[in-house]
């Protein structure tokens, strides 16, 4: 059960005992127009108090975003306004110097702005700081006077600091509160708004519904009346699919490696999105209640880019982790079997450029070992023995190169070059050089590392495609469902069985005598995953984009991840060196204690060497050739290709 917002008596008390549908303010009482009776200073307002927005919460209720009571020191006249313009200037000027006084700090109100509220708006506070600290407040509190008051507000908070802010976002002012003459429906504080992130798009069901607080002045101009009449309702929870012990371990292994990148993790069960985590992060209680413009404005120029979600905002060439889907679809047409034998040379030609394996001949193999050992020329030869088509059909069919759908602003799309494609950007269709960069995960090919998570948990389920999800349900706040996003199936890719156990077979060798060996970190369970490096950026700003993908444990899956990171430009890293870790770091803490099906049954399972304690048997891939640049905040005009094809 989701656990309840907590928050004091402040205007009024919260209604926690239902939810209704939010509604309009005129369609929970009749607004009337300002009164004016015998004397033209009696009057009455209804004004709006602004709703608390809802929780934003993990699969568990554990609250990622929430709103809690601040405490704002404002000025307020007495009544009736009978002040002329200098002395209510000088009234409000006293108080102004005794608030100056408590606080240790300057208020910046002009003379204009005193007399303009005094006028417009002398009967509501005239803010002078909001959200006061503790100790700020014990020390107003000992100074208040008739002038000086503290009055409650709520404000968004979000418990945990960095961690999910890419995915959670973060609120704004919505607008500041009116200086013109007071009208129904004004607010008695400033009320904030979903800016990015979840808190974008789940604004309206976040936001709740005002309260309406009724102030009437006599015939002096006097408050007689200041009373709630209808209590502020709180806005929806919206809980997610994310678990927050996997989101803390996919940000843990992240800073742990200390380098910017990105972790995804997805339950290839039901498409949940468990943990998705970009680095580096920011803390969006920075922007709370307002962000300081030096303080946006260095965020924003931040070379590390902390505002940027990677994990799905960004697409990036996959090099060697794409071979497990041209793979995939050289099965499928039925070119090669697992036990196909196809020779790895040290380089071949095609047409007038000479393409090289990293590791030179390594003889012949089949299809398991060579995405053990990452050989290229393999995989040059098997893709332009199948065509460009097959790889492209079971790249998209995968999800790869469109948006998953996960309802969160400006996912990249990321790219599967076609005919029409290349005929857009390069003026001509895929040729066969092209076909052999596509084999290796280069040329124009872009992902995003929660589309590669999800390709690969569509490969760990067998074929069966759930639709990807990060959200579970929205629900009010006595629990009751207002809308979910259950398990759906988008497709049965209809792959078939021997095709699944020798791509598994290969991924398996990956991590047990391959280029992937750091990922096996959790004993007596197998990892399912390929290692790529691929090059990316301007040449002048060239670096290498590691990668580890794959899925866990391979014989009972649980989990399909993908990590990458970021290297600097010149700087060398390697999917398994550099994100294999990565991996191997979530899988220590979300498998410790997992009890392999074999272990269960009274088996015992022959475990891989301990990758801290041997050598490996192959050496890492070498990064592949620069064709394309990835989406990202660093981007740059593609410059021209180093190799042209055929």
């Amino acid at each position: 059960m989701l656990r309840r917002l907590s928050i004091p008596a402040l205007l009024c008390l919260l209604a926690v005992s239902g939810h209704a549908t939010p509604q309009r303010l005129t369609d929970l009482v009749e607004v009337p127009r300002p009164t004016w009776e015998t004397q033209k200073q009696a009057r009455t307002y209804l004004l709006s108090i602004p709703a608390p927005r809802g929780q934003i919460t993990d699969r568990h209720g554990a609250p990622l975003a929430q709103s809690r009571v601040a405490y704002n020191l404002g000025l307020k006249f007495p009544t009736p306004l009978d002040y002329s313009d200098s002395k209510a200037v000088n009234f409000a000027r006293s108080q102004i110097l005794t608030a100056e006084k408590l606080l240790g700090r300057k208020f910046d109100v002009t003379d204009e702005a005193i007399i303009q509220h005094y006028k417009n708006r002398g009967i509501l506070t005239l803010f002078l700081a909001e959200d006061l600290g503790p100790e700020q407040i014990s020390a107003v509190s000992r100074g208040l006077g008739t002038g000086l008051v503290l009055e409650p507000s709520y404000v968004r908070h979000y418990p945990l600091s960095t961690l999910a802010s890419h995915i959670v976002g973060y609120v704004g002012r919505q607008a500041p509160l009116s200086v013109k003459p007071i009208e129904n429906r004004d607010l008695v504080f400033p009320d904030s708004e979903g800016r990015e992130g979840l808190e974008k798009v789940f604004d309206n069901e976040l936001r709740g519904t005002p309260g309406v607080l009724n102030l009437t002045l006599n015939a002096e101009g006097k408050r007689t009346i200041e009373r709630v009449i209808s209590e502020p309702v709180p806005g929806y929870n919206v809980i997610t699919t994310l678990d927050l012990r996997v989101q803390k371990a996919c940000e843990d292994a992240l800073a742990a490696s200390g380098r910017r990148g990105a972790v995804v993790v997805i339950d290839p069960n039901n498409g949940e999105v468990l943990g998705m985590a970009s680095r580096p992060a920011f803390d969006p209680n920075t922007f709370i209640p307002i962000i300081r413009p030096e303080v946006f404005d260095k965020l924003n120029k931040d070379p590390s880019a902390p505002l940027y979600p990677r994990a799905f905002r960004s697409a990036y060439p996959p090099g060697s982790t794409f071979k497990t889907f041209v793979g995939l679809a050289a099965l499928q047409t039925g070119e090669i079997t697992g036990d196909t034998m196809v020779s790895c040379p040290a380089g071949i030609q095609i047409g007038n450029h000479y393409f090289r394996n990293h590791s030179g001949n390594m003889g012949s193999m089949a299809l398991p070992k060579a995405l053990a050992v990452s050989c290229n020329t393999w995989f040059y030869q098997v893709g332009m023995k199948i065509g460009a088509q097959p790889i492209i059909d079971w790249s998209r069919a995968l999800g790869l190169g469109r948006r998953t759908g996960i309802p969160l602003a400006a996912e990249a799309n990321g790219n599967i070059p076609t005919d029409e494609y290349m005929m857009k950007v390069h003026n001509r269709e895929i040729l066969r050089g092209d076909v052999a960069n596509m084999s290796i995960g280069q040329g124009d090919i872009l992902v995003s590392p929660l589309q590669m998570a999800q390709a690969m948990g569509v490969i760990a389920a067998g074929g069966i495609f759930h639709q990807t999800r990060l959200i579970k349900q929205v629900q009010s706040i006595d629990n009751r469902v207002v809308a979910a996003y259950p398990d759906r199936v988008r497709s049965d890719l209809g792959i078939e069985e021997k095709t699944l156990e020798n791509l598994e077979k290969g991924l398996v060798m990956v991590t047990t005598s391959g280029t992937g060996r750091r990922a096996s970190t959790v004993k007596g369970v197998k990892v399912a995953g390929k290692t790529g490096t691929a090059q990316w950026g301007p040449v002048s700003k060239r670096r290498n984009a590691a990668w580890f993908t794959g899925y866990a444990p391979a014989d009972n899956p649980l989990y399909s991840f993908a990590a990458v990171v970021e290297g600097n430009p010149g700087e060398s890293l390697a999917g398994g060196q550099n994100a294999a870790p990565v991996i191997g770091a979530v899988l220590a803490d979300l498998l410790k204690g997992y009890k392999p099906p074999a272990e269960e049954a009274g088996q015992k399972e022959e475990q891989p060497e301990n990758p801290d304690q041997a050598e490996p048997a192959t050496t890492d891939e070498s990064p592949a050739e620069y064709t394309q640049d990835v989406i990202n905040p660093e981007g740059a005009p593609v410059p021209e290709e180093l190799d042209q094809p055929e």
